[in-house]
């Protein structure tokens, strides 16, 4: 099941701009006839959702990188009693 470079960038126009309503219409035709391009789709749709699952992850655990320091070293103390006084109200 390898996938021409051609077919891979207009399944990724289709996922992921605005097309017009026409050039949808006409892909999604395509997909009816070619059983194989709705499975391209479909697996194109499955890999960007992994790899935004895996950007969140990566960004959360930066931010608990940064929250780990920010709330844990003694030189951030006066920044971290101005947080704790601003959300303590």
């Amino acid at each position: 099941m390898k996938t021409s470079w051609n077919e891979l960038l207009l399944i990724e126009e289709y996922l992921l701009s605005d097309r017009k309503e026409a050039d949808r219409i006409l892909l999604e035709a395509r997909i009816i006839l070619q059983p194989n391009l709705k499975d391209s789709v479909f697996w194109q749709e499955k890999t960007y959702s992994l790899i935004q699952q895996y950007g969140r992850q990566q960004l959360r655990k930066e931010i608990e990188q940064v929250h780990e320091k920010l709330f844990t070293a003694p030189e951030h103390y006066s920044f971290r009693q101005k947080i704790i006084q601003l959300f303590g109200k």
